[in-house]
Parts: structure tokens; C-alpha cells; sequence
């Protein structure tokens, strides 16, 4: 008993290994049939047959693929999608304090005496302060939604192709163009409620208005308020120009097909 199964072990080994030879030989010859060819050819007087070369890989489709709807809707859906998360990031818990791209300091005019105050001990004034700021911007962005999705529903078919043709922040432009002045208007009045509980912007105002009159604090800089609302608008038109750039240079990271296929037809 114990010989039959041995034997027939045997006889499913080698059964194996000719099957795996049989296998290797095919794939031989299947590697091999093109210099075998070759060779017949050269043997009878005939030239060999060219190597078929591959096919260009085209470089691009280009814009003029789509239609003039498709390319706007593609790219308002896209800038749509920049803009609100650019949004969410700065208006959620230490969007901007938290966030160095962004994260407002003091005004040049305090950056002078900070050193001095925090080597009196009074550096917590300063650290108050910039907290306060930044807490006051964040509750000011998110009216910044609304302004900029009506900035992309009013966007002409000239704006659209002059954003997919133009820089990789030809969208952030088009937005600051547009949205800044509303912008303005909607974030101050939030700051100013926000900076009314901080009694250092109150002392920081009286002590600007008269700095300027001597030359020590930049006019732009007098009012914190103006301060910390052209702060926030620039620190919200900087992530914007970084979403974009990331659509633009990875056309996948954009919402929709469409999107992607016409972000990829112009890939810087």
C-alpha cells in the first residue's frame, strides 16, 4: 500500500515539474519568437520586419475639447469647492492662530515695544492680543462664503477662459477683484464686536492716532480694527491661491469629471 502512494507521488511530482517545464519552454518560445522570426527571415534573403513602434502618448487635449458651458461650469464648480474650504479651514477653532501662513501678528508698530514689555513681565498683554486678533478674524471669515460663491455665479464666459489660461492664482485675483470691497464691509463689523471685549485694542487705538501724527505708526496700521480685516482678507486670499495651485498642479484633487479632465487639458 505505502509503495502505491509512493509511486504515484513520484509520478504527480514529476507530472508537475514536465508541466512547469512545458510552461517555461512556451513562454520561451513566446520571448524568443520575435528573433526567431528574425533570423527564418534573414536565412530566406528577406529583411526582417520592423519592431512596431508605440503609439505617441498625445501630450494634451486642450481646451478646445469642451464646449464654452462645459469649461464654465467645470471651473465654477472647482473654484466653488476652493473657496468653500478655504473658508472652513480658517473659521474653525484657531483657523488663523493656529496656522502660520495665516496667523495675524501684532502690528509692526507693537512688534517694537514687545521685547520691551515682556522683559517687564508684561508679555501676556501682547500674547492676549494676538490671540484676541486672530479669534476675531476666524469669527469674521465664514461671511466671506456667500461673497465669494456669488463671485463664481456671476463669472463671464471672458473671466472663465482668462482664470483656465491664465496664472496658477488667476482664480485668487479674480476673487480679490471682485469680493474685496464687500469683503471689507462684512468683516469689520464682526472684528470690531469681537475686539470690543479686549480692552488693550481700546488703549492700542488711542496710542496709534497719535503715533501717526508723529510719524511712529504706519496710517494703515492706526485702527486695529482695519488691521485685523485687511489681515484676515489677505490670510483668506492666501489659501485660496493654495487651493487653487493644488487643483491646477493635481487636476484629481478637483469635485467632478468634467472638472478633472479640463484642469488636466491645462496643467501647468
Amino acid at each position: 500500500m505505502f509503495k502505491h502512494h509512493f509511486i504515484h507521488g513520484v509520478a504527480a511530482v514529476f507530472l508537475t515539474l514536465s508541466s512547469a517545464q512545458a510552461v517555461a519552454l512556451d513562454l520561451g518560445s513566446l520571448v524568443n519568437k520575435e528573433q526567431l522570426d528574425k533570423l527564418k527571415g534573414e536565412a530566406a534573403g528577406k529583411p526582417a520586419a520592423p519592431a512596431a513602434t508605440p503609439a505617441a502618448v498625445p501630450s494634451g487635449i486642450g481646451l478646445d475639447k469642451f464646449s464654452n458651458k462645459d469649461q464654465i461650469g467645470s471651473l465654477k464648480q472647482a473654484l466653488t469647492q476652493g473657496a468653500e474650504t478655504a473658508v472652513a479651514n480658517l473659521a474653525k477653532e484657531n483657523g488663523y492662530l493656529g496656522n502660520p501662513k495665516v496667523r495675524i501678528p501684532l502690528p509692526e508698530s507693537l512688534q517694537k515695544v514687545d521685547g520691551a514689555l515682556r522683559k517687564f513681565g508684561m508679555g501676556k498683554y501682547a500674547d492676549e492680543l494676538v490671540t484676541s486678533m486672530n479669534h476675531a478674524a476666524e469669527a469674521a471669515v465664514p461671511e466671506a462664503k456667500a461673497l465669494l460663491v456669488g463671485a463664481v455665479k456671476n463669472m463671464t464666459i471672458a473671466d472663465a477662459k482668462g482664470i483656465l489660461t491664465g496664472s496658477e492664482d488667476a482664480a485668487t485675483q479674480y476673487f480679490r477683484k471682485n469680493t474685496e470691497a464687500a469683503l471689507s464691509g462684512k468683516f469689520k463689523p464682526i472684528v470690531n464686536k469681537s475686539m470690543q471685549k479686549v480692552k488693550v485694542a481700546e488703549k492700542y487705538d488711542q496710542f496709534a492716532g497719535k503715533g501717526v501724527k508723529f510719524g511712529l505708526v504706519n496710517e494703515q496700521d492706526a485702527k486695529l480694527d482695519d488691521y485685523i480685516t485687511r489681515k484676515a482678507m489677505d490670510g483668506l486670499f492666501l489659501m485660496m491661491a493654495e487651493q487653487e495651485k493644488a487643483i491646477r498642479a493635481n487636476p484629481l484633487e478637483a469635485t467632478g469629471n468634467l472638472a478633472k479632465k479640463i484642469f488636466s487639458a491645462i496643467k501647468f
